[in-house]
């Protein structure tokens, strides 16, 4: 019996650009363009930024301006991304059980909430909700 490879980071950003596929239009219209970049953790200088004690602590990132930020008068420095982070995101697949496609739909989601200026706590509350 062989071995099954892990995802490859190929892998997991189809699963991103078929879930973003999946998000209601009436959200996508709002989102504008966005880049998913799936690598295998954060850089250096994010786990600084985000004080991580692991690249193991962040599934993914949102890098961009908020749409309660944007404004006319500021223009905006790059476009959006949104960064998935493969090592980790396997790590939860490995202990949650859960299916890849859902956990990769979650982050997706989680960080295209905070380019609507959704806060952790604000997308956890919401998440309790539903």
């Amino acid at each position: 019996m062989s071995d099954p490879l892990a995802p490859t980071l190929a892998d997991l950003e189809k699963l991103a650009h078929r879930a973003l596929g999946d998000i209601p239009q009436s959200l996508k219209r709002h989102l504008g363009p966005v880049v998913i970049r799936v690598e295998d953790f954060p850089d250096e200088e994010t786990e600084k930024e985000m004080e991580l004690e692991s690249p193991f602590d962040i599934l993914g990132l949102y890098r961009g301006v908020a749409l309660p930020r944007q404004s006319v008068s500021y223009p905006r420095p790059a476009i959006d991304m949104i960064f998935l982070y493969r090592r980790p995101i396997l790590d939860y697949w490995c202990e949650s059980g859960e299916r890849l496609d859902r956990i990769v739909r979650h982050v997706l989601i989680h960080e295209i909430g905070h380019h609507f200026g959704f806060s952790d706590d604000d997308m956890h509350r919401i998440e309790n909700e539903a």
